[in-house]
């Protein structure tokens, strides 16, 4: 059913600060109040007898403050709490509009027991959706409920008749055309002296003759009927509330960071836009969607860093991409090593071409070089002795790079520009930005950027680098960022990882917060990639291609299994593609490219692995060995995956993995087929508890797709 309401937006004032009631007629006066005081009752009658009451609606975010996101093609769920006192029966709608939408469109949401009730908004659109919960005593339902129980033990009652029939008729006066001729004929039909619920009813009340009048009372349709032409005033409606829709990259992708100026085939040559561009071919056969750029812009040569990050620098040394700014520009200029802007902007149609979007990163600071030293000295910090103060996270400094001042007395000019870097590069094809430290920089300059920028360009997904505070990370996806880094990086041990998993798709936080895994960054590499060999970058690749639809590897450093730190306990790659030139041999026979390419083909053939809402953790009894599952059904197809993963990088593994066969629909007694999709082998499992043994000098994982019913393939017990 899908009726519009065009007084609604009148219903629904924005924002509301408490649910509304419609009422006929007002049930108190001043005089009676004033009386009442006297007499000692503290408070007045209420002005309403409503009865519904609506409570904890989801998705909300901040208590409906901010939005909720969704992407294009999404389902969203949207469930809410609706009761009344007494047994009647409740009737709740979901009411929903996009922005664009004159009319708001009303479908019924089906009890989920226990007074909750869940609807479906279906996203099609980018841009902006509101919705609302509707609820009110289903008088009809009620009334059918009370007839069926009475005949059933043979209570006949003339009244209860009657009773249908006025309610028939109170829904015909509001109703137009054929629906009050039907509504009338039936109301007509249990007026009659003797009414027998068998006999066959009026020709024309249904398409088919030979209906009975039980047929017709208890049917879906009136009952559909009754409700879109029940009194409005009898409902109770919540607060608006709203959710944002995203392109579905935002929901599903898979990233790829490569530095441009290690892109050539010669090692002795800084790489160009068109040294990346020929990598688009391999970069796409690996089955990535978003190329993602660091800093493409000038480098500063005032406190250049050295190879390793050390604070001199040699004559040819190249200095960290994110020292912007020099003599041939800032924000809006590219290295002219790099090329042209014109190179640039052919790099980004290339990559289009191939399904791939080209990401930028935005790192909103500046070297000593930058332009904007000299043309705006008051967007930066000033030190008591007036010079301007260089970047620092104690005890580390960063001589190389001074920090914006975004409080400061010009702080509306400097937004204001900041902007105009974003709109320049969306000008220029991009809609895709990692945004660097956001966390540094204050939430109202984001959330005033961002939702300028998507205003005007919905299309744009932001990827906040916020390795911080949970509730700072959490905030910075409320204010607008479409993605989000998080700590998967450091969640190695198994109940670290499903600990994390369920507090990002089960709890509120799933509403606002979509999470992209990165196994290493250029920023980081963790111990376990440092001292697990080629297991443990298979593995953690499995595990956040798959436990998260948003993932990203740093390559070809991942590829090649890079893995030496700078130092002892230390995170920083020797050598690190931030302070100097790198060449990659990705014909080298130890490149994990074939393997990345097969999960990501996985990934885009199996629609499990493109959302995070129906992760499910499995048991086993080994804690080396990691079980989970994703599934996504539709009205044709269930698909179910099921991962399997040791956590050992050392030694084999082997444990009783015990499937919960209730949710993933599979029949105790009957035997079912587990494909393993990275090695084709298929095994027939049965019941709960199956055997698994994972080798890490092999493939220490299994992605199985689950398939119900064994055939006629040779199978392995």
């Amino acid at each position: 059913m899908g009726t519009s309401f065009s007084d609604f937006d009148e219903e629904i004032g924005l924002p509301m600060a408490a649910p509304r009631t419609h009422h006929s007629g007002d049930v108190s006066n001043h005089d009676d109040e004033q009386n009442l005081t006297q007499m000692g009752v503290a408070m007045p009658f209420p002005t309403h007898l409503s009865r519904p009451t609506i409570a904890r609606v989801r998705p909300q975010v901040d208590c409906g403050r901010r939005p909720a996101k969704a992407a294009v093609g999404d389902l969203v769920r949207i469930e809410a709490d609706a009761f009344v006192d007494g047994h009647d029966v409740v009737c709740c709608l979901l009411r929903y509009r996009h922005d664009a939408d004159a009319k708001w469109t009303t479908v019924p949401m089906e009890s989920l027991g226990n007074d909750r009730w869940r609807g479906a908004l279906p996203v099609n659109e980018l841009g902006r959706y509101r919705f609302a919960v509707r609820a009110a005593v289903d008088r009809f339902a009620t009334w059918r409920r009370d007839l069926a129980s009475r005949d059933a033990v043979g209570q006949g009652a003339s009244q209860d008749f009657l009773l249908g029939a006025q309610l028939l008729q109170e829904a015909a006066r509001r109703a137009k055309s054929d629906d009050r001729r039907r509504l009338s004929l039936i109301a007509d039909q249990l007026r009659l002296p003797v009414v027998n619920l068998e006999h066959e009813i009026t020709a024309g009340v249904v398409n088919s003759s030979g209906a009975s009048l039980r047929d017709v009372v208890f049917s879906d349709w009136l009952a559909l009927l009754m409700i879109d032409n029940d009194d409005p005033s009898h409902f109770v409606t919540s607060e608006a509330f709203f959710i944002t829709s995203d392109p579905t990259r935002a929901r599903f992708s898979s990233w790829y960071e490569l530095f441009p100026r290690s892109a050539a085939a010669d090692p002795l040559r800084h790489g160009t836009f068109a040294d990346v561009e020929a990598r688009l071919d391999y970069v796409q056969a690996m089955g990535f969607d978003v190329l993602y750029l660091p800093p493409i812009h000038p480098i500063g040569v005032t406190g250049r860093k050295g190879r390793n990050g050390v604070t001199s620098a040699g004559k040819t040394d190249p200095g960290s991409p994110w020292a912007i700014g020099a003599r041939e520009g800032g924000h809006t200029a590219v290295h002219p090593e790099l090329g042209t802007l014109e190179d640039f902007r052919h790099l980004v149609r290339a990559a289009a071409a191939r399904g791939i979007d080209v990401a930028l990163d935005l790192a909103f600071q500046a070297s000593p070089d930058h332009p904007w030293v000299q043309e705006h000295p008051d967007w930066f910090h000033h030190l008591p002795n007036g010079t301007i103060r260089y970047a620092e996270n104690p005890p580390k400094r960063y001589e190389d790079i001074y920090p914006l001042d975004f409080r400061g007395l010009e702080w509306r000019a400097l937004w204001h520009e900041l902007l105009e870097v974003v709109l320049f590069w969306v000008a220029q094809g991009v809609t895709v930005f990692r945004v660097d430290n956001p966390h540094t920089k204050p939430f109202a300059f984001w959330e005033w950027l961002l939702a300028s920028v998507k205003a005007e360009h919905p299309e744009t997904i932001f990827l906040s680098e916020a390795f911080t505070r949970p509730r700072v990370m959490e905030h910075l996806a409320k204010i607008g960022f479409s993605q989000s880094y998080t700590y998967f990086t450091w969640r190695s041990a198994k109940w670290e990882i499903e600990a994390y998993l369920n507090e990002l798709t089960r709890s509120d936080v799933a509403d606002y917060l979509r999470p992209n895994f990165w196994p290493n960054t250029p920023d980081i590499l963790s111990e376990e990639l440092q001292v697990g060999g080629r297991a443990a970058f298979v593995s953690r690749f499995v595990l956040a291609a798959t436990l998260c639809s948003n993932y990203g590897i740093y390559g070809p450093v991942f590829e090649l299994q890079e893995h030496v730190p700078r130092e002892r306990g230390s995170e920083e790659y020797l050598n690190a593609e931030k302070y100097e030139l790198r060449s990659w041999d990705v014909k080298d026979p130890r490149n994990l490219s074939d393997f990345i390419a097969l999960v990501n083909q996985i990934r885009r053939e199996h629609p499990a692995l493109q959302f995070n809402d129906a992760l499910i953790f499995h048991s086993v009894d080994n804690e080396k060995i990691i079980a989970y599952s994703k599934t996504r059904t539709t009205r044709q197809d269930s698909d179910v995956i099921v991962v399997v993963v040791s956590l050992d990088h050392e030694s084999p593994q082997s444990g009783w993995v015990a499937l919960d066969t209730v949710a993933l629909g599979i029949e105790q007694a009957t035997p079912y087929v587990m494909h393993d999709l990275l090695t084709d082998a298929r095994y027939v499992w049965r019941g709960a508890r199956n055997f698994v043994k994972l080798d890490p000098t092999g493939v220490p994982c299994h992605l199985f797709s689950l398939e119900q019913s064994p055939d006629a393939i040779a199978v392995r017990s």
